[in-house]
């Protein structure tokens, strides 16, 4: 009958494996969104601890979503010129560094400083080397794992510079990393290594497979944790906001529980 009136139907079958691929509107609309209040946050690991857990702590009062990415830079650098609203560093030193290498990238204008944390020595559970200080680094059969980077450039040789121990800790110095993943790693793996300076905060990470020899206050090294907005954010208002609840008296108290001054 329908072809007797002219008519001509065309009926389109379309396979059932593509109905995920088409765009529904409304949930698509809500994924947009979603998105569009969430804050990306990047920076390295070791920081990570603290800013996570006050990343979650912001997200329930606010309702902003805080979605942190940390490890090394080269595991972050290009996401993070895509859709980064805020960078933060180890050091100060380490954002600098990004700075001058990816021009452009963070608002300098906007770089504030956190809290700062000190320098330490981890050891063995139970410190089977009876290591109490950086003399005891230079003592004969002690191997040191170094991390030549990550916010730790320079450390030990600062710290061991003020005490005339350069050469006793060089000479002690089994192997250099250039982050803290891979001493991580290193030192999960086997025993061999019975001391690593860095940061005191580390400890509070790797609780389970150090323990942390403090330095007099007198001898301590600080360096601080900067933190910038990205310069193509389009949350700046929200991303200055979430630094401001960084600096807060009850952040900087969830701070030194990780091992931050």
């Amino acid at each position: 009958m329908l072809k007797r009136m002219g008519i001509v139907l065309v009926v389109l079958f379309v396979p059932l494996s593509l109905w995920g691929c088409v765009s529904m509107g409304p949930s698509g609309a809500k994924a947009s969104k979603e998105d569009s209040n969430t804050l990306h946050v990047y920076g390295p690991g070791g920081p990570l601890g603290p800013i996570e857990e006050l990343a979650e702590r912001f997200s329930k009062e606010t309702g902003i979503h805080v979605k942190v990415t940390a490890g090394p830079e080269s595991k972050w650098i290009e996401d993070a010129k895509q859709d980064a609203d805020l960078i933060y560093g180890g050091s100060e030193y380490m954002l600098r560094n990004l700075m001058l290498n990816h021009p452009g990238l963070i608002d300098e204008k906007s770089k504030t400083e956190l809290f700062p944390r000190a320098a330490g020595i981890l050891v063995r559970k139970g410190n089977p080397k009876n290591i109490q200080s950086l003399e005891d680094l230079t003592k004969s059969g002690i191997k040191i794992i170094d991390v030549n980077g990550a916010g730790q450039l320079g450390l030990w040789e600062d710290l061991a510079g003020r005490k005339g121990l350069i050469p006793g800790i060089s000479r002690n110095i089994d192997q250099s990393v250039t982050s803290s993943a891979e001493a991580i790693e290193i030192w999960k793996k086997n025993n061999k290594h019975d001391a690593w300076i860095t940061y005191e905060s580390w400890h509070y990470r790797l609780a389970d497979v150090t323990d942390l020899v403090k330095l007099p206050e007198e001898e301590k090294l600080y360096r601080g944790t900067p933190i910038s907005i990205a310069a193509n954010s389009d949350q700046k208002k929200d991303a200055k906001q979430f630094i401001a609840f960084l600096k807060t008296e009850t952040s900087r108290d969830v701070f030194q529980k990780w091992g931050w001054k």
